[in-house]
Parts: C-alpha cells; sequence; structure tokens
C-alpha cells in the first residue's frame, strides 16, 4: 500500500492569484522554495514536482527505489505523450559539453558526440538504468540525503544548475539515482522562466553555469569554461540584438562578459560574487 502523502506548496512570489501552503513575499529562488519546502515536513521521502508537472501514474515504483538508492526519477512526457528525450535525464556536464552549450553548437549540431552523451541521446528512455542527472521537475530523494548533502545550494540564484550540483553532490557521496520510466507525469515546461526576460534569463543561467564549474571542474577546466561565456557572448549579443531589434542585449551581455572576466582572473579559485 502507498503511503498518504501531504503536498507542500511553495510560492515564489507569484502574480497569478494562487497561494501556497507557504507563500514568499518574494522570489527567493528554486533551492531555498525546495529547502522551505522540505523543512516544513518531516517525511521521509520528498517528491519535487514543478507546477506545470501532472503525475500520471502511481509513484510506488519510484518509493521503493528511493528506498534503496537514495534518488530515483520517472519519465517525463510532453502533452503529446511523447518522452522528453535530452531533458528527462541527463549525464553530469562537463567543460565540452557547456563550451558547446554556450556556442550553441548542440542547438545546432544535436546529434554530436558530446551533446549525445550529455543529454543521454544514445540511450532508450523506455529502459530502467542508474543515471546521472535527472531533471528537477520529477525527482524523489530521501530525506537523510538531503540533511546529509545540506540542502541545495541556494547560492544558485534564482534557477538553473542547483538541481545538477545536488544530484553531482549525492553521487559523489555514495548514493545512486535510479530512472524508473514506468512512472511517468507530464510536462508542459518552461513555467517558470517566462516571467523573466530573455537578457535575464542568459545572465543568471550565464552565472549558475559558472558557479556549477566553479564547484566541480578543475582550476584549468574552470577558466576554459569562463573564457568561454566570454568569448561566446559576442556572437550570443549579436544574434540578441537581431532577433530582438534592441540594443538591449549589448547592456546583458557586457554584464555576462565582465563577471566572465572577474571569475577568469580568479583563476579557478570560484566564481566571485553574483552582485560584482
Amino acid at each position: 500500500m502507498a503511503p498518504n502523502f501531504t503536498p507542500i506548496v511553495v510560492d515564489n512570489a507569484s502574480t497569478d492569484g494562487t497561494r501556497g501552503t507557504i507563500s514568499n513575499d518574494t522570489n527567493r529562488g528554486f533551492a531555498a522554495a525546495v529547502n522551505q519546502g522540505v523543512m516544513a515536513t518531516d517525511a521521509k521521502f520528498v517528491l519535487l514536482l514543478n507546477p506545470d508537472v501532472e503525475l500520471l501514474t502511481s509513484v510506488d515504483a519510484l518509493i521503493d527505489a528511493t528506498e534503496h538508492y537514495g534518488l530515483a526519477a520517472g519519465k517525463l512526457v510532453d502533452v503529446t505523450g511523447r518522452a522528453q528525450a535530452g531533458f528527462s535525464v541527463r549525464r553530469f556536464p562537463t567543460p565540452s559539453a557547456l563550451i558547446l552549450e554556450l556556442f550553441g553548437i548542440n542547438r545546432l549540431w544535436p546529434a554530436n558526440p558530446v551533446n549525445r552523451r550529455y543529454r543521454y541521446l544514445d540511450r532508450s528512455l523506455d529502459e530502467p538504468a542508474c543515471i546521472e542527472q535527472p531533471a528537477g521537475a520529477f525527482v524523489m530523494f530521501r530525506r537523510d540525503v538531503w540533511e546529509k548533502l545540506g540542502g541545495f545550494d541556494e547560492s544558485f540564484y534564482p534557477i538553473w544548475f542547483e538541481d545538477v550540483d545536488f544530484c553531482r553532490r549525492a553521487v559523489d557521496a555514495g548514493y545512486e539515482i535510479q530512472y524508473i520510466p514506468q512512472v511517468m507525469a507530464r510536462h508542459r515546461g518552461a513555467h517558470s522562466i517566462r516571467a523573466l526576460g530573455e537578457g535575464c534569463r542568459a545572465w543568471h543561467w550565464c552565472v549558475s553555469l559558472l558557479r556549477y564549474a566553479s564547484k566541480h571542474f578543475s582550476p584549468r577546466a574552470y577558466r576554459g569554461v569562463c573564457a568561454a561565456v566570454v568569448l561566446s557572448s559576442f556572437p550570443r549579443m549579436a544574434a540578441g540584438m537581431i532577433r530582438e531589434r534592441s540594443l538591449e542585449p549589448i547592456f546583458v551581455y557586457f554584464k555576462i562578459v565582465r563577471y566572465a572576466g572577474l571569475c577568469l582572473m580568479s583563476n579557478g579559485r570560484g566564481a566571485v560574487s553574483k552582485n560584482s
């Protein structure tokens, strides 16, 4: 028999008239909201569900896997029922994967070997497996795992890479993450980030990417990613100006270049303050 579930809804200052069981006056970010939700319950198992995710099956198999391994995730499908390949599960990003991502190579040539490995495009999503990184939109973990890891790292603000970092730290601590495809949920996607403008999204994504690189890559690899952020900002800026028919991307990417340059000059010892 499945255990009882207590829903905990964390509302990060939404403006659509909804209210959660925990309502924040300001957007504290995804990581902080997760930590708030976990602290509000003493449940042994915690299932993260984004507001644009709808469960389609029982999660009993997810609970069984989480009990044994520490973390587990199911299959995310789109509104047509097709598995969201490249998003549901991924391997941990390597410096090469992030550099190709920054220059848009993975988007232009998704079948390249680095991207195929990074996004698990070389594996069927119909088969259960031990994986590295499920999407934070739909993942279950034991409370004791969260406690041992010290929760989600709230310096990843407001979004991006906090779930990757959590999974990376879990695997480094000796836990496994199981993918259970018979447990499914429908995911509509991009529910939260629509509220952020394009320039704001670019800024926060680059800052979080560099934060992740500073924590998990060698100093040499970190400097390489910093340099890639700087160099890729110029074609991204030009593309943004054409797409938006605005000069605003100049100011956004100048800020990104300055920040990444400061990170590069830190000689791989870690990202500087986000407010720099």
